[in-house]
């Protein structure tokens, strides 16, 4: 436990000694002087999205359609890859 203390010690006190990039005289006079945006009321942003209704019966039929779809899908895959001559000639080579 002393160890993990320690060690958590040492490890901030190596990240203070780090050199920062020099930040002054990055921005240009343009963005400096430049107008604040406007700010605007969020309550009509707000109120547009509480107005969105979801119809669940579409909603409903078009996650059915896409199960029956992954289900169709998954139900090709678990087939055989070879064909019956094919793993014939297979068992043959393997003799």
């Amino acid at each position: 436990m002393m160890r993990l203390a320690l060690s958590a010690l040492a490890l901030c006190a190596l990240t203070a000694c780090t050199q920062f990039p020099e930040l002054d005289q990055t921005v240009s006079p343009d963005l400096e002087n430049a107008d604040f945006p406007a700010l605007i009321p969020l309550d009509p942003i707000l109120a547009g999205t509480r107005t969105a209704t979801r119809d669940n019966t579409q909603t409903q039929a078009v996650l059915e359609a896409r199960v029956a779809n992954l289900r169709a899908r998954a139900a090709q895959i678990r087939g055989s890859v070879l064909t019956g001559r094919e793993r014939q000639r297979l068992a043959e080579g393997l003799q």
